[in-house]
């Protein structure tokens, strides 16, 4: 079985986030890879890595990173692939925001989808909906989780019925 997501992150200690978006795709049974790279610290690596995903059949790359969090930026620099980018608050972090605007502001022609403040969640989700666009199978899974998300806040109304207040008029 061969990766058609790849899971990067600047360093291990991106995991705690990342590891949401590896949920997601083993939930939808999408085959990938989780990998450690950095843009500073293996810039050569990184690029050749980006270079090569398409030919070993990755579909997406969602890559998170911290700091300056420059690692999406370069993956869209060397890939002709759809890269998703995950700000991540770390311990150099100003608040996130650094994260969140050095991958957020791409120069025109190397485009980076960025999710929230460490949404590995939704960049998994999006990876997913990306694949679905080719594939009627993982498209049925997300239809089908979507109608579980609708669920959710149906049956969330009806619990939120059976609380009592004087003046709560439903």
């Amino acid at each position: 079985m061969n990766p058609i997501v790849s899971i990067i992150m600047g360093s291990t200690s991106d995991l705690p986030v990342m590891k949401e978006a590896a949920k997601i795709l083993d939930d939808f049974e999408i085959p990938f890879e989780i990998n450690a790279l950095s843009a500073h610290r293996t810039p050569e690596q990184a690029a050749e890595f980006a270079k090569s995903a398409v030919d070993r059949g990755v579909r997406v790359i969602i890559a998170g990173a911290g700091g300056a969090a420059h690692l999406p930026g370069v993956m869209a620099a060397f890939t002709p692939l759809p890269v998703i980018g995950v700000p991540v608050r770390s311990s150099i972090s100003i608040d996130g925001w650094d994260s969140i605007l050095s991958i957020l502001q791409m120069p025109p022609g190397i485009p980076v989808a960025t999710v929230g403040l460490d949404g590995a969640r939704n960049a998994g989700i999006l990876a997913v909906q990306i694949l679905a666009t080719g594939d009627e199978q993982i498209m049925s899974k997300m239809l089908a989780f979507k109608e579980e998300l609708k669920d959710k806040i149906i049956q969330a109304n009806e619990e939120l019925k059976a609380i009592k207040y004087k003046f709560k008029t439903n």
